[in-house]
């Protein structure tokens, strides 16, 4: 045969190969396309394994509403993070699982989750593929079996052609379930409130107030609420108790602590951001306080000493920020302008 016949159907042999290969993987499903402003940095962070995707963006957001993932099929993701409180569900602590029992830590709200650096209050869960299989799984939230969920998905007419176009390599498994309720999660980006509009277009949007609001909250409080996020992505003790020696419940009332083993993280939590945070109450980590005055109080008046109290907590002998009764309501009408009306009620 001539060498230039051997060539030819070699190169066509690859391609062909390569054809196949193509066709089955992950990779060449279209990307979902989302927009992300300037001031969030225009780029989404995404897990290069697992990039948001056109069949599976809303195959993690199906997933995300079917209480059908819970055992006693009456408790979805959204039953803990619903759309109308920012995916928080209104309570100190959840009682809202499959047990009724109450669980140890506020839900924290999932806008802009994708930006997380450490998720759950001490960073326990690396990335939200991880994420998923706690929730799922947990006695008191859905107290589901992965097992019994993918045979049931395997089995389900409308799951399964969904997971397959998703997920071709991967089909129905414990990975596509979390990589697809990650990949809607990451969707989920707040950026259009009052406050967006305030600093990408019209300056003149703020009232007095408002203005005065922010101003004060830059001095007081962007040091850990960086913006334009709202958040440092870090974790601070900021005064909430001054002894941590409570070990029940694995741990959790340590804070960071618990994770890192370093003596210097106990009472240390993420700092969560404060978008949308009008509609998320109540807060910190066990939603202690109810009102946003009920926090603004607690910095002016409440923090508690500790070995590893915030340093940005400290003043010498001080601790807490010096605030007056008219710059806490300043600041409290700044924070209604990170409401974002758009993103709860998308969903």
């Amino acid at each position: 045969m001539p060498k230039i016949h051997k060539i030819f159907i070699l190169s066509l042999i690859i391609l062909f190969g390569l054809t196949i290969i193509g066709c089955n993987s992950p990779e060449l499903t279209p990307e979902y396309t989302i927009y992300v402003p300037i001031n969030l940095g225009e780029n989404l962070p995404q897990n290069e394994r697992n990039r948001l995707t056109k069949k599976g963006v809303p195959l993690g957001e199906k997933i995300f509403f079917d209480q059908r993932f819970s055992s006693n099929g009456k408790v979805s993701c959204a039953s803990c993070h619903k759309p109308e409180k920012a995916f928080t569900d209104g309570v100190a602590l959840s009682n809202l699982g499959v047990s009724g029992k109450a669980l140890h830590r506020n839900s924290p709200s999932l806008a802009n989750i994708a930006w997380a650096d450490g998720l759950f209050w001490d960073g326990g869960a690396l990335n939200l593929e991880s994420l998923s299989f706690g929730p799922l799984t947990h006695a008191d939230e859905m107290n589901n079996d992965l097992d019994s969920l993918v045979g049931w998905l395997s089995d389900d007419p409308d799951y399964y052609p969904l997971f397959m176009e998703a997920f071709p390599n991967l089909g129905v498994s414990s990975a596509s379930i979390s990589r697809a309720l990650a990949q809607f999660q990451r969707s989920l980006i707040s950026a259009n409130s009052k406050y967006d509009q305030y600093v990408r277009a019209d300056e003149n949007i703020f009232s007095s107030a408002e203005k005065r609001g922010l101003q004060l909250f830059t001095q007081h409080c962007s040091s850990c609420h960086q913006s334009d996020h709202f958040t440092d992505y870090s974790y601070h003790n900021n005064g909430l108790d001054s002894v941590f020696t409570d070990s029940s419940f694995e741990e959790v009332f340590k804070g960071r602590y618990r994770i890192t083993r370093d003596p210097e993280d106990l009472g240390k939590y993420k700092t969560p951001t404060l978008r949308n945070i009008a509609l998320t109450a109540p807060y910190m980590h066990d939603g202690r306080f109810p009102t946003l005055e009920s926090v603004l109080l607690h910095y002016a008046k409440g923090v508690r000493k500790s070995e590893t109290l915030s340093p940005l907590l400290k003043e010498g002998e001080k601790v807490g920020i010096e605030l007056s009764p008219q710059e806490q309501s300043d600041i409290i009408e700044f924070l209604h302008t990170l409401t974002d009306k758009e993103f709860i009620n998308k969903y």
